[in-house]
């Protein structure tokens, strides 16, 4: 790692996204010959005792238990949001007017309100940012976009994504508490809208363009939750399950679905089961196995002409 500079960095957030966060961290160097060396220099959470942990983990140098302190600190460069979605964008502001860079998870704040000034901040300061729209860098999606660039798949008609969970299925599962922010409009803004199918529409913009219209419905199945710190059942004012119409701006159509209430799904291709299964073979048009995001283009426009066998791009998110 000789000549390459470092890149301090503090993480904001101890939970399963900070963990994943701090792994590739950890590893990207040794998978990509970068410029910049990641150091695990701080982690910032509000239990003393569990960040202690944290840190002692994941091999950071230190830990706060204050944002605002890890923000203010002159060896840091880069401030990672892992937190829940009603602290991203004060962290990020504050950030950004630090002169750090800023990576932030999704959603990127609670409403559009939020992401405008986050983003006006960032760029007002001109600070490299990030959003973790993971997906983006799956092996298969980043095949996918080779294919659509290069003009391979041929025109595209349809476009079609969905993103399927079953773990609040449970009508006794309690909102609220810092395990369970997530079914908690006011921490975190919306339900599977902001958590699942920002993914689905992130790599819908990323492969196929821009969306020129829409037509969508959401719905909250389970209407009242007994709250996990307060111990009083009210009301839910998070979207269980989101869905949309939409056309692209190169003419294409799509659909979007996002559940949290998906027991017993199986994914599935436009292929019969007994091929469902089979990795991408010569003159064919599909790629991998799945059914969460699938691209179809015009047969005869693709590489493989009139000997292709399916008329579906099928990558799995």
């Amino acid at each position: 790692m000789a000549g390459r500079k470092k890149l301090n960095v503090g993480m904001v957030g101890y939970g399963f996204m900070g963990r994943a966060h701090s792994n590739a961290f950890g590893r990207v160097s040794r998978f990509f010959d970068l410029g910049y060396e990641p150091v695990l220099r701080a982690v910032c959470g509000r239990d003393k005792e569990k960040v202690e942990a944290f840190r002692e983990t994941w091999s950071y140098d230190s830990c706060e238990t204050d944002w605002r302190k890890l923000v203010a600190r002159g060896d840091i460069d880069l401030i990672d949001i892992a937190a829940p979605n009603d602290v991203h964008a004060e962290i990020a502001l504050a950030a950004a007017a630090a002169g750090k860079m800023v990576m932030c998870e999704k959603p990127l704040g609670r409403n559009a309100a939020e992401a405008a000034k986050m983003t006006e901040a960032v760029e007002r300061a001109k600070v490299p940012n990030m959003v973790w729209y993971n997906y983006r860098r799956a092996p298969a999606v980043a095949l996918a976009k080779q294919l659509i660039d290069e003009g391979r798949l041929g025109h595209v008609y349809h476009y079609r994504a969905k993103f399927l969970q079953d773990w609040t299925i449970s009508q006794d599962l309690p909102q609220g508490g810092a395990a369970l922010w997530r079914l908690d409009a006011s921490v975190a803004g919306s339900g599977v809208t902001g958590d699942l199918l920002a993914h689905c529409i992130d790599t819908a913009l990323w492969l196929n363009g821009g969306i020129d219209q829409v037509a969508a419905m959401a719905e909250t199945f389970v209407k009242e939750r007994r709250h996990n710190l307060t111990g009083k059942v009210e009301p839910v004012r998070i979207d269980d399950a989101s869905l949309f119409l939409a056309r692209f701006a190169n003419g294409s159509l799509g659909n979007f679905e996002a559940t949290r209430y998906a027991r017993g799904h199986k994914a599935r291709s436009t292929r019969s089961r007994s091929t469902a299964n089979r990795p991408r073979s010569r003159g064919t048009c599909t790629i991998c196995t799945g059914c969460n995001i699938s691209i179809i283009a015009t047969r005869r426009s693709c590489a493989a002409g009139d000997r292709c066998t399916s008329r579906t791009a099928i990558i799995p998110t």
